[in-house]
């Protein structure tokens, strides 16, 4: 549920929380083999980490430091739905302290964005169902910090994006994302 206290980015937020459940839904025992556009990474894992992100951004915004590159709990069903409860928290969390966080509603939208366009591609789910907002706002917070030196293993370099390329596709390539 949205609130008109709330900042558009946390709007934005809740918005791309929606859409992950909604692809975490579609996600089917005989597709975890799947590999994604996240390299070493096939949909299993994807989607493991997918689910344990909201907890480790409501840590970040309690000002605590998550271990990112601690494997997540392994979840065997019901991704959508594991995904929402945690996802819950977190959007609960900003309509309690809204102003008061240690990280942006902004990294988490990013993560969150470009994770489920990597999901998405791998598992068939139609691209353009997703919220376009959500992958410009993620766009745009990526293009404000992220540099060819600071990528580290998460992100390739950036790739050209085609000319009528849409928001998400658009954000895969800035990420270094093989077309998907």
């Amino acid at each position: 549920m949205l609130n008109a206290d709330w900042g558009d980015d946390v709007r934005v937020l809740a918005r791309a929380l929606d859409q992950a459940g909604d692809v975490l839904d579609q996600v089917h025992r005989d597709l975890l083999d799947r590999p994604t556009p996240c390299a070493e990474w096939d949909v299993a894992t994807l989607a493991d980490h997918l689910v344990a992100t909201p907890t480790s951004f409501l840590s970040m915004a309690r000002g605590e430091q998550p271990d990112w590159s601690a494997p997540p709990p392994h979840i065997a069903e019901e991704w959508g739905p594991s995904f929402r409860v945690v996802g819950d928290d977190l959007i609960h969390w900003w309509h309690e302290h809204a102003g008061e966080a240690q990280s942006s509603a902004d990294m988490a939208t990013a993560e969150l964005a470009l994770h489920t366009w990597d999901l998405a591609a791998a598992i068939g789910y139609p691209v353009g169902r997703l919220d376009a907002e959500v992958a410009s706002r993620a766009l745009e917070f990526l293009r404000s910090g992220l540099t060819p030196e600071n990528r580290g293993g998460a992100f390739g370099p950036e790739r050209p994006a085609a000319v009528d390329a849409g928001p998400y596709e658009r954000l895969a390539a800035f990420a270094g994302r093989p077309a998907g």
